[in-house]
């Protein structure tokens, strides 16, 4: 399969690998953060960690939407979903998320209509089988999901379905990135800037990165090869005594991004003036919500949602581990009393999950001996 396969070569991997090992100053440490949670996934499941030099440490951000989507915003869709006249619809990884009153999942098997979708289109096409019923879409995700969701709402108005509407938790990638950067208790030195939020964003908007605050950014793909060759890139700014933002992923990626993709958003949402987040707070004109020319599709509106606000169980440690401040095992409840069959908190949940893929791809194997040795 074109540009998979050959992103999967173990032997490049390694002469990469050697490549990296040798800009390594041995007395430094460097301080890599992956906000994308596939590259996360990518590094555990294919042992990318290992392969760096003990100088290199890659921290896990804030870059699955699922994770850093607080309690009360579960809660919220949760009390629309269980209105009798409402069909709700959500991805996958949403059913099993844990609300302050249980899941989706849960609130299923207690009888409320609620579906799994693999695109927005799929709740269009319901409102368009059931003109009865009021139907929702979950919408969630960086600026990599919201387009498909604004060409949804846009279509249902072109369509006059005004049994549609969209319960909107899109949220944007830079204000947590700045919040992440201005945090005193946080040093960094880089970033691997998410792929596939960069197909519609491009790359400019990350220039802040180095010009403000002096940090290296390269955008990566998320096969292994794509990772590996964006720490060589960030390895070689270091050794050339420079900062910029770079592009690995210039095969998919264009630099100013997808204008149509982003015209489109433009049109249909406007920035929220702040939104919360879990582990980071609430930040500035860091979400999205329906603009007041499609606020007839906007579920808020339309059901009045509850606006609660509900603290994480005080066992659970979402929040630094979203932050960086801890790694997935270091937190107290990983794989004991947190696991993906019973989860306490989102990053278990989600596919793009920190703790998740630790626990998938053999992290739940450390030795809790190591954490305070």
């Amino acid at each position: 399969m074109k540009y998979v396969h050959e992103f999967r070569n173990a032997e490049l991997a390694r002469a990469v690998a050697a490549e990296i090992a040798e800009l390594t100053d041995p007395n430094r440490h460097y301080k890599i953060m992956e906000i994308c949670g596939g590259h996360t996934h990518t590094i555990y499941r294919h042992g990318i960690k290992d392969m760096l030099p003990e100088q290199v440490e890659l921290v896990h951000g804030p870059g699955c939407p699922v994770c850093v989507l607080p309690m009360g915003r579960i809660d919220d869709g949760m009390a629309v979903a269980e209105r009798p006249e409402v069909i709700f619809t959500c991805f996958g990884d949403m059913m099993r998320v844990p609300g302050s009153k249980g899941s989706l999942l849960e609130a299923k098997a207690r009888g409320n209509d609620i579906r799994m979708v693999y695109s927005p289109l799929d709740a269009l096409r319901i409102a368009r089988e059931n003109p009865d019923r009021e139907v929702v879409f979950f919408a969630i995700g960086f600026e990599t999901t919201s387009p498909s969701t604004a060409l949804t709402i846009q279509r249902a108005r072109r369509e006059h379905l005004h049994n549609f509407s969209v319960f909107c938790n899109h949220i944007t990638l830079v204000p947590p990135i700045r919040a992440l950067l201005d945090s005193p208790d946080l040093t960094l030195d880089a970033f691997i800037g998410p792929g596939h939020v960069s197909t519609v964003i491009g790359c400019s908007p990350y220039e802040f990165i180095p010009t403000e605050y002096g940090k290296a950014v390269v955008v990566a793909g998320c096969e292994p090869l794509d990772i590996l060759y964006s720490i060589l890139m960030i390895m070689r700014q270091f050794a050339e005594g420079r900062r910029a933002v770079e592009n690995q992923y210039s095969r998919v990626v264009p630099w100013e991004g997808n204008q149509q993709a982003l015209r489109c958003l433009e049109d249909v949402f406007e920035l929220r003036p702040t939104f919360e987040w879990r582990g980071l707070g609430s930040i500035p004109y860091s979400a999205v919500k329906i603009a007041p020319a499609y606020a007839e599709w906007d579920a808020e509106l339309r059901f009045a949602v509850p606006g609660v606000r509900i603290a994480d169980p005080s066992e659970c440690q979402c929040g630094d581990v979203l932050r960086g401040k801890l790694k997935p095992w270091e937190c107290r409840v990983f794989g004991t009393s947190c696991t993906p069959e019973h989860p306490l908190g989102t990053l278990m949940v989600s596919s793009e999950g920190a703790c998740a893929a630790y626990y998938n791809f053999g992290r739940k194997a450390i030795d809790k001996s190591e954490v305070s040795a």
